[in-house]
C-alpha cells in the first residue's frame, strides 16, 4: 500500500472534460494516482475509462480541465510524448504487427542499433532480458501472429515495462488470460508496485478489483460516481454504483427447451496444424452448447472450421440431415451459418466505418434493387437493430469506433441477425464487457434460442458457460475431451469436473 503523503501522487487528472459529436464521454472527472499502488477503474462499457485514459495518453486531446504529473501540468499532444515522459498503456485491443517477430513488435519505433545499425543480437538480448525478468517463456524471435492472443497479451505487458514508465495503464488486461496467466499478471504488478510504480488498472471483473487494488474509481456515463478505498467496497456494492440499480442475478432464466437435431458435426479435423481433431458433436433448435477449454486448447479454430474460414483436412457437416461443405464464409452465410470472432477490433469490426456500414455489410446483397443499393432498404434494418437489441449510439452514420465495446458487440450480433441464420458461432461474445452489457448480451443469445436458433459459445469465464449453457463441450489438446450435460441440474461441480477434462490431453 502507499502513503497517504502529497509527494506520493504520481498523477492527477482534475475536472477532465471531453466531447464527441452528439456525445459528452468525459464530464469534470477527477483521478489521483499515489506511487506504489493500483488505481483500479471501473464502469460499464461506454462509462468514459478508456476516453480518460486516451486522454492521458495523449491518444484524445481534453476539451477542458488539468493533467498534472508529479505536480508538474502536462498534456501530451501524441502517446510517444507520453512514452517519453513515463507512461505506458496495453490497450484492450491489442495493435501489433503480427508478421514480424516478438522482439520486434517490442522495440517497434526505437530499434537498438550498432554502428548506425538495427543491431538484432542487442534487440534479442534486450527482450530476453525483460521477458526472464517478467518469467515470461515466450522465444522473441518467433512471428507474433503464431501465438496465441494471451500470450500477445503478455508482450504487450512487457513492452510497457519495457519504457521504465512510473505510470502503467493496462486496460482489460486479463480479458484473454487463464487463472494461472492472471496469478503470473499479478506476480508482475506486485513486482512494479514495489518499484514505486503507479497503475492504473481497468477490468470488469470485480473479483480481480478487491483482489489486486489499493483504491478504486468508478464511473458512469461519463461521470466519477465514487472513489474509495478497495477494502472498503464489495461486489454488490460495485455493481450497484457501475449499473446504478442492484442486479439481483448474474444471468437471465434459459426456460428454453431444445428440440429436434439442429447441426451434426463428424470427425471435424483441421488442415494446418496446431488445429482441432476428430472433433465430433451434435447441435438441437433452441439449445447453447458451450465450448470450455484451456488456452491452446483450440477451441477458435473448431469454430473456424465449422465455418470455413480455416481449411479443413476431413470431417463432415450436417445441417437438418443435410451436408453442407462450408469451404469459405460466404458458403457458408448461404447455408445459415454466422461466426462471431474473438477478437472485435482486429476480425469484427470496420472502425472508421458507420454503424450502419458495420451493421449491413454481411447482408448487402439484400439491398440491390437493379443494380444498386437501396439507402431505404439499408437505414430501415440499421434502425430495426439498433432498437431491438438496444445500441446506444448518436446515430448510424457515427463511426462506430466511438461506440463502447459492449454497443460494438451489439452491432456485430445484430450484423449476423440480419442474415437470418440457423446456427450462430459464438468466439467470447462477452469479452471485454462489463457487467451490466453482459446481461443484455445473455438476454439476446437466450431469445435467439426461443425462436430455434442453435447457439455454439467459447468462453473462458466458467460460471458464464454454466450459468447460460444447456450443454458444455470441453476441448483439451485440440481434442474433444468430454461434454457436460447441464440442462437437468447445474451440477455444483461442474467447474472442477470441466477443469479436469480441460487438462486430459494436455
Amino acid at each position: 500500500m502507499g502513503v497517504n503523503a502529497d509527494s506520493d501522487i504520481v498523477l492527477e487528472m482534475i475536472d477532465i472534460e471531453k466531447q464527441f459529436p452528439g456525445v459528452k464521454a468525459l464530464d469534470r472527472v477527477r483521478l489521483t494516482l499515489r506511487k506504489g499502488t493500483v488505481h483500479s477503474l471501473m464502469g460499464e462499457n461506454g462509462a468514459g475509462k478508456s476516453t480518460l485514459m486516451k486522454c492521458l495518453f495523449g491518444v484524445y486531446s481534453e476539451d477542458s480541465g488539468e493533467i498534472r504529473m508529479e505536480g508538474r501540468p502536462v498534456r501530451f499532444e501524441n502517446p510517444r510524448r507520453a512514452l517519453d515522459n513515463g507512461i505506458a498503456m496495453v490497450h484492450q485491443e491489442l495493435n501489433q504487427v503480427l508478421r514480424r517477430s516478438v522482439m520486434e513488435n517490442v522495440w517497434l519505433g526505437r530499434f537498438p542499433k550498432k554502428y548506425g545499425f538495427i543491431s538484432h543480437k542487442k534487440m534479442y538480448d534486450d527482450t530476453k532480458r525483460v521477458f526472464e525478468e517478467l518469467e515470461i517463456k515466450i522465444d522473441p524471435r518467433v512471428i507474433i501472429g503464431s501465438l496465441s492472443v494471451s500470450q500477445r497479451q503478455m508482450v504487450e505487458i512487457a513492452k510497457a515495462v519495457s519504457y521504465n514508465a512510473k505510470i502503467l495503464v493496462l486496460d482489460e488486461p486479463t480479458s484473454s488470460l487463464t487463472n494461472e496467466e492472471v496469478r503470473h499478471l499479478f506476480n508482475i504488478i506486485g513486482k512494479l508496485r514495489a518499484r514505486g510504480v503507479g497503475i492504473i488498472y481497468i477490468s470488469h471483473k470485480i473479483n480481480e478489483i478487491l483482489q489486486i487494488s489499493d483504491e478504486v474509481t468508478i464511473m458512469r456515463d461519463g461521470q466519477r460516481v465514487a472513489a474509495k478505498k478497495a477494502s472498503e467496497l464489495t461486489t454488490d456494492e460495485i455493481i450497484r454504483l457501475m449499473v446504478g440499480r442492484d442486479l439481483t442475478r448474474q444471468f437471465p432464466p434459459n426456460t428454453n427447451t431444445p428440440g429436434e437435431t439442429l447441426l451434426e458435426v463428424k470427425n471435424i479435423t483441421g488442415k494446418y496444424k496446431p488445429t482441432c481433431e476428430n472433433v465430433s458433436f451434435s447441435l438441437r433448435k433452441g439449445e447453447i452448447l458451450g465450448v470450455a477449454g484451456l488456452v491452446g486448447s483450440r477451441r477458435t479454430e473448431l469454430l473456424e472450421n465449422i465455418f470455413g474460414v480455416a481449411a479443413r483436412e476431413s470431417g463432415e457437416i450436417y445441417l437438418h440431415g443435410r451436408k453442407v461443405e462450408n469451404r469459405n464464409s460466404e458458403e457458408s452465410i448461404k447455408n445459415g451459418f454466422a461466426l462471431l470472432t474473438e477478437e472485435r477490433r482486429a476480425t469484427g469490426i470496420f472502425p472508421l466505418q458507420s454503424v450502419q456500414f458495420n451493421t449491413i455489410l454481411a447482408n448487402l446483397r439484400a439491398y440491390v434493387n437493379k443494380g444498386l443499393l437501396s439507402d431505404k432498404s439499408m437505414r430501415g434494418d440499421t434502425t430495426r437493430i439498433i432498437e431491438t437489441l438496444g445500441v446506444k449510439t448518436p446515430g448510424q452514420r457515427t463511426h462506430i469506433r466511438y461506440l463502447s465495446g459492449g454497443n460494438q458487440q451489439k452491432v456485430i450480433l445484430g450484423r449476423w441477425l440480419l442474415t437470418e441464420p440457423e446456427v450462430l458461432l459464438l468466439d467470447e461474445p462477452t469479452r471485454g464487457i462489463d457487467v451490466g452489457a453482459k446481461y443484455e448480451i445473455y438476454q439476446l443469445i437466450i431469445q435467439l434460442t426461443s425462436r430455434g436458433k442453435g447457439i455454439v459459445m467459447v468462453s473462458s469465464e466458467m460460471p458464464e458457460l454454466i450459468g447460460i449453457c444447456d450443454r458444455v463441450l470441453v476441448m483439451s489438446g485440440g481434442k474433444l475431451a468430454g461434454i457436460l450435460d447441464l440442462r437437468n441440474n447445474k451440477h455444483e461441480n461442474a467447474q472442477e469436473e470441466i477443469m479436469r477434462l480441460a487438462a486430459k490431453y494436455v
